[in-house]
């Protein structure tokens, strides 16, 4: 799911016809909260599992990946949305939107949770 919605679909719908930025951002917004409920379901099953079952050493693994989440969820997406709604608040939000270094670090912690859900497969089944 991380694959698919922060590598292709948030790229790729901008370049859609007829996508402006304003709609862009806004299926964003969306789509990433809806990535984000998932996300935390998903983690909740795999501590579950991981409680009763007999893999222990992924535990680390997991609540490392889990705070990741928490902190992208909580902090870093909350902030940008925010930036989003005060800009849209003060005046439109134009095509030429500046870019923010929080989008880069959205990506970078992306890609770590893409590296920690490798090692937490690793460790599971080794």
């Amino acid at each position: 799911m991380i694959l698919a919605i922060s590598f292709l679909e948030a790229p790729i719908k901008f370049r859609a016809p007829g996508i402006t930025v304003p709609l862009g951002v806004g299926i964003g917004r969306l789509v990433f909260r809806a990535l984000n409920a998932c996300e935390a379901v998903l983690a909740l099953g795999v501590a579950i599992a991981l409680a009763v079952g007999p893999h222990r050493p992924v535990t680390v693994v997991l609540f490392v990946l889990a705070a990741l989440d928490l902190l992208a969820c909580v902090t870093l997406r909350r902030v940008m949305d925010r930036r989003v709604i005060g800009e849209s608040a003060t005046h439109a939000i134009s095509e030429e939107m500046p870019k923010h270094n929080l989008h880069v670090a959205y990506i970078g912690v992306e890609v770590v949770k893409v590296g920690l859900l490798i090692a937490l497969g690793v460790t599971a089944l080794s």
